[in-house]
């Protein structure tokens, strides 16, 4: 079994956004969630869309960089 960087995806209140994916990106997300799905139940594909948000809270939450610059951004920490 393929070991893919995403788990089980959670329902959480979304905020809609329209974006225009290349056709090749699409694919590219099908046929990653028809595997993720596979690895599930293996009762059903995941579809594309579902998958863009935990891709993208992967990639900001393993980007070194990013949260480097988030911290200088937004100074020291407050005691709480």
């Amino acid at each position: 079994m393929t070991k893919l960087k995403l788990g089980s995806l959670v329902d959480e209140k979304p905020v809609k956004v329209t974006v225009e994916l290349p056709a090749a990106l699409f694919a590219d997300l099908a046929a990653y969630g028809q595997i993720l799905g596979e690895q599930g139940d293996g009762a059903a594909t995941v579809e594309p869309v579902r998958l863009i948000v935990p891709m993208l809270s992967h990639f900001l939450a393993t980007d070194r960089g990013f949260a480097k610059a988030r911290r200088t951004h937004q100074g020291p920490a407050k005691a709480g």
